[in-house]
């Protein structure tokens, strides 16, 4: 159903002498814009490859900061399971367990130890979702350190949409009594190579602080009722509060007659624009969100990234962001967790997706 071929796109990495490369996923939703009933079928096959071997009882799902917040999501859900996501955050009142993402531009990845405590006596296997695995050295960082905390886990898998694994790496997986379950294999070989390939040309539109025009009508939305998955959360119970949060959006904002629609996530919040933009009907609909991955964008025919916007996060003021390739729409929708202390990484989110569009809510859900 899903093929390497028509699903993988390679996009060169700014200034990242760790990895050259990274992997986008045209159906994700996260990078690059797709539609979000794709997305989330996507997400569903990848739980069905999970089924083939696990049920629910016991399980915590663990979906990964930030590209995999949505996937893990939705392949908990199907399992009415525990779900938590890892985090880059700072949680007031929480304790984490540290562990490193080497490759990464943020290398710093952690989970919150109070859900784990918690529900010890409960959880005998973690599955760990992933949108993409390529050394797998993140995963088996984060089993090393759950092993000497929780012993009483017994077992590990990793499901993820795409697995660019090499032999010596799926081995030590196999050595560790780690499954692996993807939709996806991949092959990494030439994926430095092709990148070197590129020129990264593309648009970079500089960060803008300003003061948004007024002709850009921006309206802000303000809901209660929020969970945190990084704190942990039972699935199911997750995703009822997601839509109930998305039907008093789409009551309150009216979107008859608009042709096409684009909903947001911010970092790593994924899951929620992707469900909303499922629930929409009578419109074209597309998600991404916004990302700390620094991506070059280039000219080439055959490159998947054209234009890139530096943002201000809107979490952390000093943190730098960015959003790919904006479209025009009718309307922009933008679902967030952050509060609205930052003021520059809100201008530099609303500037940036102003360039083309000049109907924008803005709704904060925490």
């Amino acid at each position: 159903m899903y093929a390497e071929n028509n699903i993988v796109k390679v996009a060169k990495r700014d200034n990242n002498p760790k990895r050259k490369y990274l992997v986008l996923n045209t159906l994700q939703g996260k990078h690059m814009s797709a539609e979000p009933k794709e997305a989330l079928k996507m997400y569903k096959a990848l739980a069905e490859k999970v089924k083939e071997g696990y049920g629910g009882d016991s399980v915590l799902f663990v979906g990964f900061a930030e590209t995999a917040t949505a996937i893990g999501t939705a392949v908990a859900a199907e399992f009415d399971a525990f779900y938590m996501q890892t985090t880059r955050e700072i949680i007031p009142g929480e304790e984490y367990l540290y562990f490193s993402e080497e490759h990464s531009h943020a290398t710093e990845q952690k989970l919150v130890r109070g859900y784990l405590e918690k529900n010890k006596n409960q959880i005998k296997h973690i599955i760990f979702v992933e949108d993409e695995l390529t050394t797998g050295k993140t995963i088996l960082n984060i089993v090393n350190i759950l092993k000497k905390e929780f012993p009483d886990i017994k077992s590990y898998s990793v499901a993820s949409l795409l697995n660019g694994m090499d032999e010596s790496a799926i081995l030590k997986y196999q050595e560790m009594n780690i499954d692996l379950l993807y939709l996806i294999k991949t092959n990494h070989a030439d994926y430095d190579e092709i990148v070197e390939s590129y020129k990264g040309d593309g648009i970079c539109h500089e960060l803008c602080t300003d003061k948004p025009d007024e002709s850009i009508e921006v309206t802000e939305l303000n809901y209660g009722d929020y969970i945190n998955p990084r704190c942990g959360v039972n699935s199911v119970d997750y995703v009822k509060h997601v839509d109930n949060l998305c039907s008093k959006i789409l009551k309150k904002i009216d979107i008859i007659g608009m042709e096409k629609i684009l909903v947001m996530g911010t970092e790593e919040l994924m899951y929620p624009a992707i469900y909303m933009g499922s629930m929409i009907d009578s419109a074209k609909v597309y998600t991404h969100s916004t990302t700390r991955s620094p991506i070059s964008p280039g000219t080439e025919n055959d490159y998947p990234i054209r234009e890139r916007y530096e943002l201000r996060s809107l979490y952390d003021s000093d943190r730098r962001t960015f959003i790919y390739d904006i479209g025009e729409y009718d309307c922009v929708i933008v679902i967030t967790d952050a509060s609205d202390n930052e003021k520059m990484g809100m201008f530099s989110l609303i500037n940036a997706l102003g360039n083309k569009n000049k109907k924008i809510y803005i709704v904060r859900w925490c």
